[in-house]
């Protein structure tokens, strides 16, 4: 079920993972298996990749090549010298969630990123990585970056600092189960009202949604380090 609509039969249906039991307690868990099955493909995707690196590309390593430098190269643009050790971070982070998105499209599969537990534990990941990266950087100096450019405003910026970095992971968690989880509704509602004609147009409107969906995660978290790891304005 998607928001109380049919669903096209899925595979965890099938595979009777659309919930298990822990404990004695039933647990929602279609999304955490499409999630392994999308962590299985990509880990299966990267050794093949890497298992057939040759000087001379052929054209599966050149597509990857292409991706990933060019993402290396956006990142390094906007974070610097800091922006090497983050690449894999954050290239994975939007091939992961890109890759997530797009398993709503494919028959039989659903987007983990359609759950709110997919995209809270992701969200709160990103909360606490950029925190943890400022904190190593900065120490108690850290905390300059809550309190403002005058110490005379600290008692009005530290209360909105403290709740805007607070709301980022509502924000960023809610921006993406809320856009994904909608598509998927109106897809199965084209899907019921007009299986081919609606459906398949549609296809290429949303392919770009969820695009980008995950560019908007991967800008944030990038912009979040961004902030982490420049100087407090003081």
């Amino acid at each position: 079920m998607a928001g109380g609509l049919p669903h096209p039969v899925l595979l965890s249906t099938i595979c009777n993972m659309d919930q298990i039991t822990i404990g004695g307690q039933v647990v929602d868990f279609k999304h955490v298996f499409f999630s392994w099955i999308c962590m299985a493909v990509l880990f299966i995707l990267a050794w093949f990749v890497r298992r057939n690196l040759t000087m001379v590309p052929g054209k599966t390593q050149n597509v990857f090549e292409a991706i990933i430098g060019s993402l290396e190269t956006f990142i390094c643009g906007n974070l610097g010298e800091d922006g090497k050790r983050f690449v894999p971070l954050l290239a994975g982070m939007f091939i992961y969630i890109f890759s997530m998105n797009i398993m709503g499209l494919l028959p039989g599969f659903d987007a983990p990123t359609a759950n709110l537990n997919t995209t809270v534990c992701m969200a709160l990941f990103v909360f606490l990585y950029y925190n943890y990266i400022g904190l190593a950087r900065w120490k108690a100096h850290y905390i300059n970056h809550f309190t403002g450019p005058s110490k005379w405003l600290i008692p009005l910026m530290f209360p909105l600092e403290l709740v805007s970095h607070l709301s980022r992971p509502l924000s960023l968690s809610l921006r993406l189960f809320g856009n994904i989880r909608g598509e998927e509704i109106v897809l199965v509602l084209f899907f019921i009202m007009a299986p081919l004609l609606a459906t398949l147009p549609i296809y290429a409107l949303f392919l770009l949604g969820k695009t980008m969906q995950a560019v908007v995660f991967f800008m944030l978290t990038m912009f979040y380090l961004k902030m982490a790891l420049e100087p407090a304005e003081h």
